[in-house]
């Protein structure tokens, strides 16, 4: 190639070519703020989480939120909201090896304090806790023991932003569901009515409702599900949904029934359950199965018995390790973390899925890889057979001394005669003149 040629690299000073390498173009890591519940089995048997430790440790994680909350007078139940919604979604990405289930909940109400504006340190917060579990010794917020505690909070912190794509969006269905029952009973009628809708709100962030369904499928499922229990106002709920237009009756059956295989199942550890007898709920949830087999309504939404069976899809060059490869699950997930960690680019989050995507088509033609097949006929000359001699007669030729009266010994002399056993033997072989 001349010097001359206009396709010919660019030549450094000594003259040798210099290679163009531009920067990484990183990864791309869009928000996801919803997930199916197949989606979520398939994160949960990813991280190999026993299914009864998982549900012990995101009942123990939400009840510590909500009792530090209140410790705190963090009356505003947004940040409660935020919280238990980073939590889920944090452990939904991380294996429980990996971190204590207590640090990750108080983290995330470290996390969701600044979010909501209820700003309070860490310290606080871990005092707060450690207050509540020893009420007869307790210690201020600026207890030499916190130093190391708050460390850890503070670094689950960044492990959370990056969970959450920095995407600080969350629902909260407490100030739809006072409108609902306003707009269903009335200010003054509805008064007690309110008061256990509102708890079961609470109760259901111990599910993971919160990060599958809408405002409006919460909190018409609340509003439906206490209308059952009390035996009271379920036909007004019926006729209000019927004029909205928004209202999906399969996602409201599915959250009424996560929320009552709550209660059915720890029957103790909500604040509804303990109102109602546990025949009651089961009453209603034999109704609710009736009517999905009478509708013909699967449980779950969008569920597929053949995809939950499969094994996850392994990283290939194509997704999570191409550069500029956007995530389709959670923005900090794991596969897709790691990866990027260990390779040169930066871990981008955006917002907007289609700009993500866009983005990522106008980038991918430049980093395909194309190849060209082709054959080659290549003519190679037959070597010719090799013809071995037979001897015979006493002094013919045996093959390289294999016969069956064959005895030398390997190990010194071959098998020509110059055989050798050890001092004072004789050789048994046979010589060849």
């Amino acid at each position: 190639m001349s010097p001359t040629d206009p396709e010919a690299p660019p030549t450094a000073s000594n003259g040798d070519a210099a290679a163009r390498i531009g920067p990484h173009p990183g990864y791309i890591s869009s928000s996801n703020q919803y997930a199916s519940e197949l989606k979520i089995r398939r994160m949960l048997r990813e991280n190999d989480c026993d299914p009864a430790r998982e549900d012990n440790y995101r009942l123990q994680g939400v009840q510590l939120i909500d009792t530090v909350r209140q410790h705190l007078n963090l009356q505003p139940v947004r940040t409660f909201d935020t919280a238990c919604t980073y939590f889920h979604k944090f452990r939904l990405n991380f294996r429980d090896a990996e971190y204590n289930y207590q640090d990750a909940a108080l983290a995330s109400l470290f996390v969701a304090c600044k979010v909501e504006d209820t700003i309070k340190k860490s310290k606080d917060i871990l005092a707060a806790a450690y207050n509540v579990k020893n009420p007869d010794k307790p210690a201020a917020s600026d207890d030499k023991i916190f130093e190391s505690p708050g460390k850890i909070i503070i670094g689950l912190e960044r492990l959370i932003l990056e969970t959450i794509g920095f995407d600080f969006r969350t629902r909260y269905p407490q100030k739809l569901l006072v409108k609902v029952v306003r707009s269903i009973l009335g200010r003054e009628a509805g008064e007690s009515f309110f008061k256990i809708a509102y708890a079961m709100s609470i109760d259901m962030y111990k599910t993971f409702v919160p990060i599958k369904r809408t405002t409006f499928s919460m909190v018409m499922a609340l509003v439906e599900l206490t209308a059952r229990m009390t035996g009271q106002h379920l036909d007004a709920v019926k006729e209000f949904a019927a004029r909205r237009p928004q209202y999906h009756r399969p996602a409201v059956l599915e959250t009424m029934l996560d929320i009552l295989d709550l209660y059915i199942q720890y029957h103790k550890s909500t604040k509804v359950g303990t109102q109602f007898d546990l025949n009651r709920f089961m009453d209603v949830k034999i109704a609710l199965n009736t009517e999905l087999e009478k509708d013909f309504i699967s449980r779950h939404m969008y569920h597929c018995s053949r995809c939950e069976n499969e094994d996850p899809t392994t990283a290939t060059p194509g997704s999570t390790t191409s550069p500029t490869a956007t995530s389709s699950s959670w923005p900090g997930d794991l596969s897709m973390r790691r990866t990027a960690r260990g390779q040169d680019g930066t871990m981008r989050f955006v917002f907007d899925p289609e700009a993500a995507r866009e983005e990522q088509d106008t980038v991918a033609p430049f980093f395909n890889e194309e190849y060209e097949e082709y054959e080659v006929e290549v003519e190679e000359p037959i070597p010719a057979p090799r013809h071995e001699h037979e001897g015979g007669g006493r002094g013919g030729y045996r093959g390289h001394g294999h016969g069956p009266r064959d005895r030398s010994d390997y190990r010194r002399g071959g098998s020509y005669g110059g055989g050798y056993r050890g001092a004072d033997r004789h050789y048994r072989g046979r010589r060849y003149h």
